[in-house]
């Protein structure tokens, strides 16, 4: 209803006064939209049913109802509903004798609530009616007001209680709880003559998804470039009812990476449960899109407007910030690009760093790689110090193979005998969250030492040859290379390069060039093999550091030796 001028206010108000006229407000509520528009009605079902009591209330009442307020799929969880709000105001402004509503649970279904709100309509001198109940200012009205609002607020928390443990019963059973993300379509079939409810992988998305996982895990791709490849292959967010198909943003995209259900995966309140729904990409492509997530993260490459190669990669010398790129135009129009350091940029008091121009950075860089050449004739003697290394660990690899499967094999009996009892519901649900978690550490653990076992040694002997005359003549390659090659080369090879005010270059290696190009390597492959040896003869506790050779990882981006390091390459390489 439009609300009244002052004038017609105050000639109702003397109207209402010479008719001897109660005045009254009516208040309207349904939970959900659906409900608001059930039957393709304006109004659904409930709506109108609700107005047609409380007119017939007030008229009992011999009130005039003066204005409605309906709030149209808003929970009484919460007092914060926008007409009931208005309502509220309204009565401060207002003379009115009567609020009416259906039933007590329209209005709050918390005692807290309840009481808050009746305290507020007393305060205005109205007083709160009820369709369905006898409540007035009597003790046993406000009793029977208490008793139902205490019933309400029972039931909302009672049925919370049981959507939510149907909702966990459905996760244990492999079922979607929440809606599936895009790659997938929800769809309804009959089973044995009745209605069963899955969920299939979308034939026109699914494709264009499992190819945006398989692209980001080579590591090649930033999410930004991957949201614009996507895009140009039609990928988009499924219509609703009532929405249109959208493109997909930067940020839906970052968490659709980073969503295990894609491997078949159910996670509710922090469990993770085997779903029914087909996996649309394999753990492994998963576990590597993770991996390069994580990198991309580590190297600040946001390439949201300056590419370069050397982005990321370069560190200022005076303050320890990573340095930036931008440019700057000449009143002539000429354009100059330089490095900056991004610890001045936030506080100029904090780096004294001048910018320097690109060209001679990208200079100094390429005479760094001079310094850390590994000499050629040092080459055949590292190569037979990793002959001998790994001569010495197959016997060993080869019995902790077998026992690294044998406490896997374990733990699925343990994680096994665990779900039964979370189904038998003879656990209690964080302890089940804590045991699980648990498991899955283990079983990661356990698998990453297979893995660091379960390796083909002739393999690693053939990397780390290759790593070695990389090492042996990397200055001319990365001369050679182009602008994306240079980039791998230098998230091959180091951690992080440093630039000092002096035109110095200083580097932190990555695996597992720290090791080839140790000086030290001979002797520290000695120690380590027999630490190794040590370790093995009493089981397995071995540090990760104690795997530095087989375990080693490349680089910030796994490329060129990868994160499989002297190891076989793995499938992102």
């Amino acid at each position: 209803m439009p609300k009244p001028t002052k004038e017609e206010e105050r000639a109702h108000d003397a109207t209402a006064a010479a008719d001897g006229l109660a005045r009254a407000v009516i208040y309207l509520r349904v939970s959900t939209k659906e409900q608001a528009e059930m039957g393709g009605e304006a109004e659904g079902f409930s709506i109108p049913a609700q107005r047609a009591a409380c007119l017939r209330k007030s008229e009992a009442l011999g009130a005039s109802v003066e204005e409605e307020f309906v709030d149209r799929g808003e929970s009484a969880k919460t007092a914060n509903r926008p007409e009931l709000m208005s309502m509220l105001r309204y009565l401060r402004t207002h003379p009115v004798n009567y609020v009416i509503v259906h039933k007590v649970d329209r209005l709050a279904r918390s005692r807290a609530d309840d009481v808050a709100i009746t305290l507020e309509i007393r305060r205005s001198g109205a007083t709160l009616v009820s369709c369905s109940e006898n409540i007035d200012e009597t003790p046993s009205g406000i009793l029977l007001h208490g008793i139902m609002s205490s019933i309400a607020e029972f039931y909302s928390l009672n049925l919370a209680t049981e959507v939510q443990k149907g909702m966990t019963q459905k996760a244990k059973s492999g079922g979607t709880v929440v809606k599936a993300p895009v790659g997938y379509l929800h769809v309804r079939t009959k089973e044995n003559g009745r209605e069963a409810r899955g969920v299939v992988i979308d034939p026109e998305r699914g494709p264009i998804v499992r190819w945006a996982f398989e692209q980001y895990a080579t590591g090649q791709w930033t999410v930004q470039q991957l949201l614009e490849a996507i895009t140009r292959r039609g990928l988009t967010s499924r219509p609703g009812p009532r929405t249109p198909a959208a493109r997909i943003t930067k940020g839906a995209l970052a968490k659709m990476l980073a969503n295990p259900y894609y491997t078949g995966k159910i996670i509710y309140r922090g469990v993770r449960y085997d779903g029914k729904h087909e996996a649309l990409i394999s753990q492994e492509v998963f576990d590597q899109v993770q991996d390069v997530l994580v990198a991309h993260n580590y190297a600040g490459e946001k390439q949201r407007v300056h590419h370069h190669y050397l982005k990321g990669s370069i560190f200022c010398g005076t303050c320890g910030s990573r340095m930036g790129i931008s440019n700057s135009r000449s009143h002539t129009g000429a354009v100059y690009d330089y490095f900056y350091c991004l610890g001045r940029q936030r506080n100029r008091f904090s780096c004294n760093r001048s910018v320097i121009r690109i060209a001679k950075v990208e200079k100094l860089v390429e005479d760094h790689y001079r310094t850390v050449q590994l000499p050629a004739e040092n080459v055949p003697e590292v190569l037979n110090q990793i002959r001998d290394a790994l001569a010495s660990r197959r016997d060993e690899a080869e019995a902790e193979e077998h026992t690294q499967q044998l406490r896997i094999q374990n733990l699925n009996n343990e994680r096994r005998k665990l779900l039964q009892l979370h189904y038998a519901e003879a656990l209690p649900i964080e302890l089940f969250k804590q045991e699980q978690e648990r498991i899955t550490a283990e079983l990661e653990d356990a698998r990453q030492r297979l893995a660091a076992v379960s390796i083909a040694f002739d393999t690693i002997e053939v990397n780390a040859q290759r790593a070695l005359e990389l090492a042996r003549d990397c200055h001319a390659a990365y001369a050679d290379a182009s602008p994306s090659m240079r980039r791998l080369f230098n998230q091959a090879f180091f951690v992080k390069l440093t630039l000092h005010d002096d035109d110095i270059v200083t580097h932190e290696f990555a695996e597992p060039f720290r090791l080839l190009l140790d000086p030290d390597f001979g002797r520290k492959l000695e120690e380590e093999t027999r630490a190794l040896n040590s370790h093995s003869a009493s089981g397995w506790t071995v540090d990760e550091d104690d795997l530095a050779i087989s375990e080693a990882v490349g680089s910030n981006v796994s490329t060129l030796v990868g994160p499989a390091g002297l190891e076989p390459a793995t499938g992102r390489l």
